[in-house]
């Protein structure tokens, strides 16, 4: 798919700004592959991560940070930047304000072109992913307190049904937990951030979406 082919698909695709709502219901979960376990009620405190969408002139890429392995949880798993919303503000803020803070990627340079479905993490988090452009590679600086490394992983790998694997742990309660998996190269994509990406993937191509006819209707687009 061409740049501009992406980039008018994702405008089309993706909800508006202004239709973010704190209080939103979740979309997507980490319960969607395990319904099995008992779903908690409780009140979601709200998050946001920023999907970095870096139009190379080789392809679009996404862009992605491990984990520090100092940090108390989640050491080095694969993560978009960002984190829970401060009091006041909007999920594009803090989005923006996460990827500054953590790899010193500059707000200016991103456009935020809409967002995808929020998402319900198992720890009780709503995460609205938020999507970005950038015209230009990024300069990033990793915050050595949060982050690890900064990579950059294709577009087309991402997006490609056939890339998406459905893993497993087993728990100690004897139950199995499933979660989406994405793994490229050494890197091991899974959980959340899996999860968010397979519901962009929804999105902008439907679920398990056939290859041929993707490429079929991506073609008539560029025609268009």
């Amino acid at each position: 798919m061409s740049l501009k082919t992406l980039r008018r698909r994702l405008s089309e695709r993706l909800a508006p700004i202004g239709a973010w709502r704190a209080e939103a219901a979740p979309a997507r979960s980490d319960f969607d592959l395990n319904p099995q376990a008992a779903r908690p009620v409780r009140e979601l405190r709200p998050a946001a991560v920023l999907i970095p969408v870096v139009a190379r002139p080789e392809g679009a890429t996404v862009l992605l940070t491990r984990r520090a392995d100092t940090l108390a949880r989640h050491t080095g798993q694969i993560a978009f930047p960002g984190g829970r919303l401060d009091p006041g503000e909007t999920a594009v803020q803090a989005a923006l304000r996460e990827a500054d803070e953590e790899v010193a990627l500059n707000p200016a340079a991103v456009e935020v072109l809409g967002l995808s479905d929020a998402y319900e993490t198992g720890t009780g988090f709503l995460v609205t992913p938020v999507i970005g452009w950038l015209d230009q590679p990024p300069l990033t600086r990793p915050s050595p307190d949060e982050v690890a490394e900064v990579f950059e992983t294709p577009w087309d790998f991402l997006m490609d049904a056939a890339n998406h694997r459905r893993d497993f742990y087993d728990l100690e309660d004897g139950l199995r937990r499933w979660f989406w998996a994405m793994p490229w190269q050494e890197r091991y994509i899974w959980g959340v951030t899996a999860g968010i990406l397979k519901g962009l993937h929804a999105r902008l191509y439907g679920d398990d979406v056939d290859p041929e006819r993707a490429a079929e209707r991506d073609a008539a687009e560029v025609e268009a």
